[in-house]
């Protein structure tokens, strides 16, 4: 069973329980069995999956019979429980700015570590550290080519040899020539292997003596399934696994297998590897991970997604415009340019609450190619239409058209989509504007917010999301997350918790 169907099973065994008058020990046990068998056969570890069940039901025992919302509290406990399985009591290393952490890299053979080496270097890089890669798989035919080949089309230097053939030899002098340099984070790729491959195993014990790496990451193909807890447990007891990173964790993969075999290396997940490209690598989090994949959302990774697009003076200039009610062509724009940096937009929409079937299979492909067109088109504008300061008549569309390689009705359609979003901008301005001014409004008076809100959002979209009920609980969320306060209009009268 792939992620996706997990994660609906799942859903569905819990909407059955909220819809049942009350709850009793046989339809919690029903519940849970869905659970259970969704689980198994994403090939989730059986005692893991015996251990959940036996933690719900403790939890359901030690409720009071007349406490209020049993079925809410049940599905806490799912959710928490589901979480924990995730979760590692092992802090992952933490980088040292300024110093040389050097982060050995292992993993099967076909796990994907040497792209996902990449990724990681990447990450680190746009972040601003300054990041290089070493390749020690001496034992695989074109693996040096092909990290060279991944460094430069990310602009990372690299270390490497076609003629010395011992890898710790390779290893040394690619972390010492990196030191030198003042690298902070030196990533040592290494040869894939298998748990029967006694030498190789002896090979990495002697690479990772040779270099002292501050953390080991473990490289972990979601797709191997059940086998994925044996491995992980030898490569543990062969040197000390630090981290993990699960690779190929796509809505196509079953995962359950790798994501419960963490708890072979008594390691925390720290990324998961989400498609081919190097921008489909996240940073993991449990509660992040299981909220989305119970279409529940996930507005701290929002949150952190809109402040790595969005610079402080970007933040201000459209809080400005929003609460004025206004909206150009030139800011559609930059709000489908910072949508495209975010990344994939089926994965945008999981992080909002009730949205995470809104896109229909195959849909992002297509939503991304629209916006792209529509980023030609008003690359084909003037600074004035941009502003619309120039109305575009059918004369300027067609000119648009020709510029963008676009047909006029095409363009006429896009100024159609721009006249929706101009409107919601419109109304949306009412919702700021009054005494104070700012988003803390909701705090004063929550109900004429929401009631505002309803009239902004289309039916639809607001029916998906729980309606005024569940706006009002993502907003309490979204309200409590550190760095908000850092928001223009909120940041001189915000009061965390209020």
């Amino acid at each position: 069973m792939v992620l996706q169907e997990l994660g609906q099973k799942i859903r569905d065994a819990l909407n059955k329980l909220n819809k049942s008058d009350e709850i009793d020990k046989k339809l919690l046990n029903e519940m849970l069995n869905a659970i259970a068998l969704a689980l198994i056969k994403s090939d989730v570890n059986l005692h893991m999956v015996k251990s959940l069940q036996e933690k719900i039901r403790s939890q359901f025992d030690e409720m009071e019979e007349d406490v209020g919302n049993k079925k809410l509290m049940v599905q806490r406990s799912v959710v928490q429980a589901l979480q924990e399985l995730l979760t590692s009591k092992k802090k992952p290393y933490k980088m040292l700015k300024g110093k040389s952490n050097v982060i050995m890299f292992v993993g099967l053979q076909g796990s994907g570590k040497t792209t996902t080496c990449t990724k990681y270097a990447n990450f680190y890089q746009k972040k601003g550290w300054k990041v290089g890669l070493v390749c020690a798989d001496t034992f695989r035919a074109g693996a040096f080519d092909q990290l060279k080949q991944n460094a430069a089309k990310c602009r990372i230097p690299f270390y490497g040899s076609y003629t010395e053939m011992d890898p710790v030899k390779i290893a040394e002098e690619g972390v010492s020539k990196f030191k030198k340099e003042k690298y902070e984070i030196i990533i040592v790729d290494t040869s894939g292997r298998h748990k029967q491959e006694e030498a190789l195993f002896d090979e990495m014990k002697q690479v990772s003596s040779a270099i002292q790496p501050s953390d080991i990451i473990f490289v972990m193909d979601s797709h191997i399934g059940q086998a994925c807890h044996d491995q992980a447990l030898a490569f543990n007891k062969a040197v000390e696994i630090g981290s993990v990173i699960i690779t190929k964790l796509d809505g196509h993969a079953k995962g359950g297998g790798a994501l419960s075999a963490v708890a072979a290396t008594q390691s925390p997940i720290i990324f998961i590897g989400t498609g081919e490209h190097f921008d489909d690598f996240e940073q993991f989090n449990p509660e992040s991970f299981i909220k989305r994949l119970l279409g529940m959302g996930d507005i701290k990774g929002l949150f952190e997604k809109i402040q790595d697009v969005y610079s402080q003076e970007k933040q201000e200039e459209l809080a400005g415009k929003i609460s004025k009610g206004i909206f150009t062509i030139k800011d559609m724009r930059d709000q489908y340019t910072s949508i495209m940096k975010m990344g994939p937009l089926d994965k945008v929409l999981n992080m909002i609450p009730g949205m995470a079937d809104i896109m229909p299979e195959g849909g992002e492909k297509e939503a991304s190619k629209k916006i792209k067109k529509y980023l030609c088109m008003m690359d084909s504008m003037t600074e004035a239409e941009l502003n619309c300061k120039d109305k575009i008549d059918d004369s300027r569309a067609k000119r648009i058209a020709r510029g963008s390689g676009c047909h006029f009705l095409e363009v006429k359609l896009m100024m159609e989509e721009y006249k929706k979003f101009s409107k919601i901008v419109s109304r949306m301005g009412g919702l700021v504007k009054g005494k104070g001014g700012d988003i803390t409004q909701i705090q004063r008076n929550p109900n004429a917010f929401m009631n505002k809100m309803g009239s902004v959002i289309p039916q639809n979209i607001l029916n998906k999301m729980g309606g005024t009920g569940g706006i009002m609980n993502m907003m309490k969320e979204f309200q409590n997350l550190e760095g908000l306060q850092n928001i223009p209009g909120i940041k001189k009268k915000y009061k965390k918790g209020k």
